[in-house]
């Protein structure tokens, strides 16, 4: 695989991340109470664990996404 497709792979998995990043944060902030009451079947959350967990979920998404998609992009970018 050469630089080129390896940076435009890259590119398009940090766009497809971040946007379902998007996705989740937008879902979580519009409909909130019926994510609370689909994850409440399967576990009994309080509204502060729920808020935490989500928050919590959501920053260690992006940081894998700088990580592993933005980091290399920009060096390969770089590179040519």
């Amino acid at each position: 695989m050469d630089m080129e497709l390896l940076r435009q792979v890259l590119g398009w998995s940090l766009v497809l991340n971040y946007l379902i990043l998007l996705i989740w944060f937008l879902v979580f902030i519009n409909a909130r109470t019926w994510m609370k009451s689909l994850h409440g079947r399967w576990f009994n959350l309080n509204e502060q664990t729920f808020d935490a967990i989500h928050y919590a979920a959501m920053a260690v998404y992006k940081i894998l996404i700088m990580v592993f998609n933005l980091v290399p992009f920009i060096i390969l970018s770089f590179l040519d």
